[in-house]
């Protein structure tokens, strides 16, 4: 038998016992006394041991534990706070949207006390997403009267919708 050998045979149960002590899990104290006699092996040509082999065992053991209740840690704080960003999402969802509809309904209400031409100027440019030059080859009309008339009803938009304005222009670049 080699000297690896018997350094497992010797060390494995008491590893195993130390890592599940801490970690109660049968699959993840394998994986751990897996990768510490791997390591062993890796390094059996350079290894260098201050103290015993007992002792280098069981800090490798403790150590690879710690590092693998930290990862989970990390995995459970990451899945905590997305589950609650998702759940904040999901909860605010319902409501976002009747405000948004009723926002929608307030610009429309506005956007329709615009004269007429102003209005389809207007919906085109942002309903439609039509460019100047597209509005003004529609309607038969100056790309300069296309810019005077989107002017015209933003200065509108502004003026009544006040605070909204901004949030308004988003809207409309959505929908």
């Amino acid at each position: 038998m080699s000297a690896f050998e018997q350094i497992y045979q010797l060390y494995w149960s008491d590893l195993y016992n130390y890592a599940y002590n801490i970690l109660r899990d049968k699959i993840v104290c394998e994986e751990i006394l897996q990768e510490t006699f791997f390591s062993l092996w890796s390094k059996r040509e350079n290894l260098q041991i201050a103290h015993s082999i007992k002792a280098y065992l069981f800090t490798t053991v403790k150590f690879q534990t710690i590092n693998f209740i930290r990862s989970e840690k990390v995995k459970r704080d990451y899945a905590a706070s997305y589950t609650s960003f998702t759940k904040m999402a999901v909860d605010n969802s319902n409501e976002e949207h009747i405000h948004l509809s009723d926002l929608k309904g307030i610009i429309e209400n506005e956007v329709s006390k615009l004269p007429e031409k102003c209005q389809q100027i207007f919906r085109l440019s942002r309903n439609d997403h039509q460019s100047i030059k597209n509005i003004a080859d529609l309607m038969n009309i100056s790309h300069k009267t296309v810019e005077n008339q989107l002017t015209k009803a933003l200065r509108q938009l502004r003026s009544s919708l006040g605070q909204f304005f901004s949030l308004t222009l988003l809207i409309l670049a959505m929908c």
